[in-house]
């Protein structure tokens, strides 16, 4: 979900692909005994909670801990965080060693993935149990996090794609982002910029964004994962894809790859060297904080003036299958997607809230309330999300790393995209 291109997370390629390390065991972990978290003599339970994110969520977090420990003073939770790629190499680690923590940051990318390999704890029966309540929730993501029957996850922000753009610019040259304009009406605009400001490009080359050339693909009824677990696309549908952003980048109206580089962790836009860029809506809350320059959300630019392919995705809250305390873990992530409070202090760090009773209770102001609007707004256009398969994660860093080298000059787009489909095909056993 950069590399950031995903919810929130502020990953990399580096991060995908310590994601995917050590996997190959851990279809052993369905049986045997559960972590090292426990209990007391006096009842007093403790469990192990990770997430992944800087150090302003981790001390969000920190704040809804003590609140839940205060309603639940039996049970304790030892808490523990670490940027993305770190979060996951640590994780692949300890669930190798059948030691994962109780409860933890997951994304939709990764619910198959490790479902399928047994390491995460089916809700649902919590949920019959009484301790998970999966009602009050928004816009149908209490599905979210539901695979082949089973419920591997639960929401805790969501959010969707939008163009981000500084508006200055584009009103320079005339153009007004709005409902149902065009990707050649982007690129006209983007073209215009670049022209008129030599230290300035268009756009930030976004080709190498699964995310986004999943969305040019549902607008034509189709989608980058397919429901059989393969790609649902072709190699020509690809090669006019990243030809034709290569072709604008050569024209030198997107930033090229190696300014790109220089500026990182920073994003293209918020350092000023480009106009618009697209990625997760919640970034928003990120990006004005880097720059000085006034940001905007846009409408994602549509093939037929209607159809954007746009869906709710979200951060979510896994319990790990070895855990020796599934109902305090159910509890866990009930009063974090539920409380009021909570949905207070956490604001949209992780996205939009994911309940109508933490949406009602956060009143956004500034950049979180731009992110709401532009939520309110794609709401009629909004569809089911495609279920990615085992091995998503990994094609989707193949096709950052990939484009990558095609925007750098060095691989051409037909030989990239045969190196991506070989790649892609592998990760996903088809």
């Amino acid at each position: 979900m950069s590399a950031r291109w995903v919810r929130g997370s502020g990953r990399g390629s580096r991060g995908l692909r310590a994601a995917a390390v050590g996997l190959l065991g851990l279809g052993l972990l369905a049986s045997g005994c559960g972590g090292n978290s426990g209990g007391s003599g006096d009842g007093t339970v403790t469990i192990r909670y990770s997430w992944w994110g800087a150090k302003d969520r981790a001390e969000l977090i920190q704040k809804t801990v003590k609140l839940f420990e205060k309603k639940y003073p039996k049970i304790k939770v030892k808490t523990d965080f670490a940027e993305y790629a770190d979060f996951w190499s640590k994780f692949n680690t300890q669930a190798a060693g059948g030691n994962p923590p109780d409860v933890f940051q997951n994304s939709v990318a990764f619910l198959r993935k490790y479902g399928e390999k047994n390491i995460l704890l089916d809700l649902n029966q919590q949920v019959k149990a009484g301790n998970l309540s999966m009602k009050d929730f928004r816009a149908g993501l209490e599905k979210a996090g539901e695979v082949d029957g089973k419920l591997y996850g639960v929401p805790v922000g969501v959010n969707t794609f939008a163009m981000f753009y500084n508006p200055a610019e584009f009103k320079k040259v005339g153009v007004t982002p709005k409902d149902g304009w065009t990707w050649d009406q982007f690129f006209s605009a983007a073209e215009k910029i670049s022209k008129d400001k030599g230290d300035l490009f268009g756009a930030s080359d976004n080709a190498g964004v699964m995310y986004l050339y999943d969305l040019y693909l549902r607008q034509q009824g189709k989608a980058f994962f397919t429901e059989d677990k393969k790609l649902g696309f072709t190699e020509d549908d690809l090669k006019k894809w990243w030809g034709d952003w290569y072709g604008k980048n050569k024209d030198g109206v997107l930033v090229p790859a190696k300014k790109s580089e220089q500026v990182k962790p920073k994003s293209s836009i918020s350092s000023d060297l480009a106009a618009a860029e697209f990625t997760w809506d919640n970034f928003l809350v990120r990006y004005a904080a880097e720059t000085k320059t006034e940001l905007d959300l846009g409408p994602i630019p549509t093939l037929d003036g209607k159809k954007t392919g746009q869906y709710l995705s979200s951060l979510m809250l896994s319990g790990s299958a070895r855990t020796q305390h599934p109902k305090e873990v159910a509890k866990f992530i009930d009063f974090m997607t539920h409380d009021p409070e909570v949905g207070k202090i956490m604001g949209y760090n992780r996205g939009v809230l994911p309940t109508n009773a933490q949406y009602g209770a956060f009143k956004p102001t500034g950049v979180n309330a731009k992110i709401a609007q532009y939520e309110e707004s794609v709401t009629d256009k909004l569809e089911p999300i495609t279920p990615h398969p085992a091995g998503a994660d990994v094609a989707e860093a193949a096709f950052l790393r990939i484009y990558g080298q095609v925007s750098q000059g060095k691989t051409s787009v037909d030989d990239a995209v045969d190196q991506f489909f070989s790649e892609a095909k592998t990760a996903l056993g088809s």
